[in-house]
């Protein structure tokens, strides 16, 4: 499931996750705060990082300022 559309918007999952990513957090810390399935965050997690919304400090994910503008935070 991708988590950008070809429109550009974000599927539902994907936008959970870059809300849940407002700090740096585990793939494992993300999946528990989202109630995501942990295969599922972490191939959203690289399709996000390639999408330049989410970056990743020490095995920490955490959205990038592109993010919170696409999430309008």
């Amino acid at each position: 499931m991708a988590c950008v559309n070809p429109d550009g918007t974000l599927s539902p999952s994907a936008r959970t996750l870059l809300r849940a990513a407002d700090v740096l957090q585990t793939p494992a810390e993300l999946a528990q705060r989202t109630g995501l399935p942990l295969f599922r965050i972490r191939a959203s997690v690289r399709e996000l990082i390639e999408a330049n919304l989410l970056q990743e400090e020490n095995g920490r994910y955490q959205r990038t300022q592109a993010a919170v503008a696409l999430l309008g935070e």
